[in-house]
């Protein structure tokens, strides 16, 4: 059990924050690793997760030696007074990925369940609401459990796709060149979804040496990107033209005419919506609780879900005038180098050199 809690359990919210804004609904993979063709792909995606094992090791380390596990104090301690710069871009991705996961709820649950899309919509909002509510013990346990649930019909997906689309991805892959760009693809699809990297700081907080928060990074990375990978070479049972879907889970799920895995893999990928939006405004509110804390003050236990259903419906509301489509297209490309030049690039310079001037001292 010690070993889960200290070297996976930081991987799997990691993974869960990531999946559910970008790679659940198949859009985020289009958008950054369609381009280098199904090979190109799959290079860019493993570029991705070898910078993520190696940022979040750093990341990790850092807030074990300087005690931040709110991403207030991790970016004061890490860019002094410019830290404010970190809180608008996080409040802007935050409010992009809200827009996305929202939408894509209502989506799931109309095509599932021939329910209304504010039926789904609504429901992510209240289990979102729940969850913060009950704080970062019960995020860790939901999260935990629901992405060994998620590895789980990721693997059945993988291994079915095959067995239906075996030749068609088998040839897909045999006549495909290795495209261009996917060592710049896996850095910036790496550069933005690592934003989320001080969301989940909360996860090594009981961290106390440097080999586990280096091998809780490094296993993180891995994680993240295992089932990134396999859903990627399931998509090429229908390469290119899925391509073109808003929500291409859906429509892979639609064309292999399974009908029991469709309704699990909604309802796993729904979950993933919740553990995104969740673990994100749980990072809002430990910020908030911290603020609260200088002042000698406690934020209301209430206050934890006001504010995310708040967050919740103003994103939806974007959601819903510009679509899921454009609001990735457009709105995570945009972020990604503001992420990169604010938080991983100074990680890796000045956090590193911090982490050294830690380790110097405490040697004297």
């Amino acid at each position: 059990m010690h070993f889960f809690r200290i070297y996976i359990l930081p991987g799997f919210i990691f993974q869960s924050v990531v999946i559910g804004g970008g790679y659940a609904t198949g859009r985020e993979l289009v958008e950054f690793f369609f381009a280098a063709g199904p090979i190109g792909g799959v290079f860019g995606l493993l570029v991705s997760g070898l910078v993520f094992g190696i940022v979040l090791a750093v990341g990790f380390e850092f807030a074990r030696v300087t005690r931040t596990y709110d991403y207030r104090k991790f970016c004061h301690e890490l860019l002094g007074r410019g830290w404010f710069v970190f809180e608008i871009a996080y409040m802007i991705q935050l409010l992009l990925v809200l827009s996305v996961i929202g939408s894509a709820s209502g989506k799931v649950v109309e095509s599932s369940f021939g329910l209304p899309p504010l039926v789904g919509t609504l429901s992510m909002m209240a289990l979102v609401g729940i969850l913060t509510f009950n704080g970062s013990e019960a995020i860790k346990k939901v999260l935990a459990g629901w992405s060994i649930l998620l590895y789980g019909v990721y693997v059945i997906l993988f291994f079915l796709a095959f067995k239906t689309f075996g030749g068609v991805i088998s040839d897909t892959y045999a006549q495909a060149p290795i495209g261009e760009g996917w060592f710049s693809s896996g850095i910036l699809y790496s550069g933005y979804n690592l934003a989320v990297l001080p969301a989940v700081l909360f996860a090594v907080a009981q961290h106390s040496k440097r080999k586990e928060t280096v091998g809780a990074g490094l296993t993180a990375g891995a994680l993240a990107v295992i089932p990134a990978v396999l859903f990627f070479i399931a998509m090429m049972a229908k390469y290119p033209e899925i391509g073109d879907q808003p929500v291409p889970a859906t429509y892979l799920m639609s064309v292999m005419n399974i009908s029991w895995l469709e309704i699990i893999f909604q309802i796993v990928v729904f979950g993933t919506f919740v553990e995104t939006g969740a673990a994100m405004l749980h990072a809002v509110n430990l910020r908030l609780e911290g603020s609260f804390a200088e002042q000698g003050k406690h934020l209301p236990r209430l206050a934890r879900p006001m504010v995310s259903i708040g967050f919740l419906a103003v994103a939806i509301f974007a959601a819903e005038k510009f679509g899921i489509v454009n609001l990735i297209a457009k709105g995570y490309g945009m972020l990604t180098l503001v992420f990169i030049a604010i938080l991983i690039i100074p990680l890796m310079t000045i956090g590193v050199m911090k982490i050294m001037r830690k380790e110097t001292a405490n040697a004297e």
